[in-house]
């Protein structure tokens, strides 16, 4: 793990902080290989039931890092690591769940729209800003526009213009605006870790697995899933907490992490 990215388990909770606020937490190849190895390794360790994606310093990702591409940092690898990055979110099993602070640009933002939930501090900015360099955001581009709509997807990239976390919101970027955003985004964070292991593993692989099918097929799928949940240890468990007023002790837990 290299410093660029620090990485600290919180329970069931895996915080981590992109750490190159020299740089505005820019993305070189370093910081892409530490944040998707440690994606990768939350992905499979069942002791892990949400992410939590933060950020040291006044930015929260300026994008690629510039000077690493002007010294020939620019490589078929470099390629591979950002088509992987940012396609991240629609094939992660665990919740991710990203705090806000300061611009989230380029291929910031294209890491925001590959989390599942996103809070933004009110003076949190965003843009993809690619034209102004005579590029476009092609690998981000197709994250963006899951996330705001194609429309606006390319009114962003054909403008580059910078917007502010109220839009944010409205676009579908990000879904709260709060004062202290990442310690907002811990506590959902931390709420969402303590939810059943098995509906949030079966919850996460269904939607993965409907997308883009149609109503007919991914009600199939829906009704095939929903009745393995009914028929597991943690639904029972979930009720009997509802209706005795308790938190629930979940099965799946002690199978996993206690």
């Amino acid at each position: 793990m290299t410093d660029h990215l620090l990485s600290v388990r919180e329970g069931r909770l895996l915080r981590l902080t992109l750490n190159r606020p020299h740089k505005r937490n820019a993305l070189d190849a370093a910081l892409c290989r530490a944040l998707l190895g440690a994606l990768d390794d939350a992905a499979r360790d069942p002791a892990v039931g949400a992410i939590l994606l933060a950020a040291n310093g006044r930015a929260f990702c300026a994008g690629m890092d510039l000077a690493e591409i002007e010294q020939g940092g620019h490589s078929e690898e470099m390629d591979a690591l950002h088509e992987r990055l940012f396609t991240i979110g629609g094939r992660l099993g665990k919740p991710l769940i990203a705090g806000v602070q300061g611009p989230a640009l380029g291929g910031g933002a294209g890491l925001l729209a590959n989390c599942h939930i996103v809070v933004a501090d009110p003076e949190a900015s965003f843009g993809l800003t690619e034209i102004r360099l005579g590029l476009w955001p092609f690998l981000v581009h197709r994250a963006i526009a899951s996330a705001v709509g194609e429309r606006r997807a390319l009114e962003l990239s054909l403008t580059g213009r910078i917007f502010n976390a109220a839009e944010a919101r409205e676009f579908g970027l990000a879904h709260e605006v709060s004062d202290g955003a990442p310690a907002r985004a811990w506590e959902i964070a931390r709420a969402v870790a303590g939810f059943s292991p098995t509906a949030i593993e079966k919850g996460m692989a269904f939607v993965q697995r409907v997308r883009g099918l149609g109503c007919q097929d991914a009600g199939a799928i829906a009704r095939d899933v929903r009745n393995q949940v009914f028929a597991g240890d943690d639904f029972r468990e979930g009720i009997r907490a509802f209706r005795e007023k308790r938190n629930p002790r979940w099965p799946s837990l002690g199978e996993r992490d206690a």
